[in-house]
């Protein structure tokens, strides 16, 4: 089973004509995703609420709105991002009837009553993340879910380009997890077409070899300006993470909150391939995997985010965009937690 992501749309929400940009944007791609004109009401709800706070709350912020195919599921998911002054209590901004700005205070509420997956993350003065994922009714509750992994990734261009030279990818199946990272040579249309070459090997039957990955990805991407690659498989059966990586495409392990930085080797999949090699990690239930191109720095830390390391994924890496990004080049980050078990919804 493959869990891909199909595309990405920022919203800068400063004054309250961008709201409707938001709600607009939100509901077109959830028309996309075959979402019933009922559930594309459910996302115009969720993309107004969040956009509103932005302008009443945050003074201006950014909502992150990505169709995935989750578990075969399309989802639709809207991530706020802003640096404001925060929430003091969040707990009690999620009761309907708190409102600091004289409405009705039922927005967080209306948020999460509307979403099948909720969460949000805090601080005065550096802002607030909130997460909302919504799917369609009928495949939401009552089936099994697969709660070997949660994940989520975003990937988001240079200032000033369009395109993304940054590609990821991930597979999700009954007994491994697998997720790569390819960062093309520079920006634009050019490092999107290697990266994009990167990501159709991935989809064959390479997805278990991180290193046989990568030797067939560097032969299929001669010709293109190449690209920094990594690949991480998480083998459930055997509690081990296979890693390899070519160029500087960061892997982190994180256990209770102690970090494992995890090895690449220097080259350009594509021009350079100077080696090749596969490195075991071991890797507990309730781990967090974290994985980043070079557009974030590389010195990120969770030591001022009290709480942040048991949010949602999603969350996290709404942190690591707003806090961490180097703001010159494309970046994708990718945060995953690992639970080995099934679960059913109810």
């Amino acid at each position: 089973m493959s869990s891909v992501t199909s595309s990405l749309a920022i919203v800068q929400v400063h004054e309250s004509s961008q709201i409707g940009e938001a709600r607009r944007v939100s509901v077109r791609l959830a028309a996309v995703a075959g979402f019933s004109d009922v559930d594309q009401a459910r996302v115009g709800i969720v993309a107004t609420e969040l956009g509103t706070n932005l302008v009443r709350h945050a003074k201006g912020g950014r909502l992150f709105v990505q169709k995935l195919n989750i578990g075969g599921i399309e989802t639709i998911e809207l991530l706020s991002i802003d640096s404001g002054c925060g929430i003091g209590n969040v707990d009690q901004a999620l009761r309907d009837g708190f409102s600091t700005a004289g409405t009705p205070g039922a927005g967080l509420g209306a948020i999460q009553r509307q979403s099948d997956e909720f969460d949000i993350y805090s601080q005065p003065q550096q802002g607030t993340i909130v997460l909302s994922r919504i799917r369609p009714p009928d495949l939401s509750y009552g089936q099994p879910v697969s709660a070997s992994v949660v994940w989520d990734g975003i990937s988001i261009p240079a200032p000033g380009e369009v395109v993304c030279g940054d590609c990821w990818q991930v597979s999700d199946h009954e007994d491994r997890f697998s997720v790569m990272i390819a960062d093309g040579l520079g920006h634009g249309e050019f490092a999107a077409e290697a990266s994009r070459k990167a990501v159709a090997v991935f989809e064959g039957d390479l997805a278990t070899y991180p290193g046989k990955f990568l030797q067939v990805a560097h032969r299929i991407l001669s010709g293109t300006r190449g690209a920094a690659i990594a690949m991480a498989c998480v083998d459930y059966t055997s509690n081990n993470v296979k890693y390899a990586g070519v160029g500087n495409i960061a892997g982190t392990l994180l256990s209770d909150g102690r970090g494992r930085g995890m090895c690449s080797h220097n080259g350009t999949v594509g021009v350079q391939l100077r080696k090749v090699q596969e490195f075991d990690y071991p890797v507990t239930a309730r781990d967090l995997f974290v994985m980043h191109s070079d557009g974030l720095f590389s010195r990120w830390s969770f030591e001022n985010y009290p709480g942040l390391t048991s949010r949602h994924p999603a969350v996290i890496a709404g942190v690591l965009i707003r806090d961490f990004v180097r703001g010159r080049d494309d970046v994708t980050v990718i945060v995953a937690r690992f639970h080995w078990k099934q679960v059913t919804k109810s």
